[in-house]
């Protein structure tokens, strides 16, 4: 957050100073207030762009085996622009390389799936997969040594991790 910030100011400065360029090389016509009025226009461009590519972004940054099972997009009354084309804040990614059996059941899968939340950290919440009764369950010690130990919780077959993982 911080150091998107300052790439904001430094947008601003440069456009400003575009401005006094094109003041200095116009031989004055351009108005005096040309150079704050462009700073802001750009530093207000740049944090639009920020926010509609963080997710883009943030995908590039991972691992192809990685897809986004689902993201949520929302409307800010702050942000009218957000009502014409909403913006991406929440992800969930699963991690198809990660994806695991155990012998012994092969009907259960564990699947990491990862959290992204604009200005938020990433989450990693490992999931046990039942394909079978569509229901997902929090990965935990006696739920690793003992699927029937876990905290199962039905979903149904249109939810995004049992659509991804069991539909495929």
């Amino acid at each position: 957050m911080f150091f998107e910030l300052i790439a904001t100011f430094a947008v601003g400065i440069a456009a400003a100073g575009l401005a006094l360029v094109a003041g200095h090389l116009s031989r004055g016509r351009l108005p005096r207030y040309s150079a704050p009025i462009l700073a802001g226009i750009a530093m207000l461009c740049y944090a639009i762009w920020s926010e509609y590519t963080w997710a883009d972004r943030t995908l590039s940054t991972l691992p192809e085996s990685v897809e986004v099972v689902s993201a949520v997009e929302e409307s800010r009354f702050w942000k009218p622009w957000t009502y014409v084309v909403p913006q991406v804040t929440r992800m969930m990614v699963l991690d198809r390389a990660g994806v695991q059996t155990n012998p012994t059941v092969p009907e259960i899968l564990l699947a990491d799936i990862y959290l992204f939340g604009r200005w938020a950290v990433p989450v990693k919440r490992p999931q046990l997969v039942d394909c079978a009764k569509a229901a997902r369950a929090d990965v935990s010690e006696a739920a690793l040594a003992d699927p029937s130990q876990a905290e199962w919780l039905v979903v149904g077959v249109e939810d995004p991790v049992i659509t991804a993982l069991c539909q495929s």
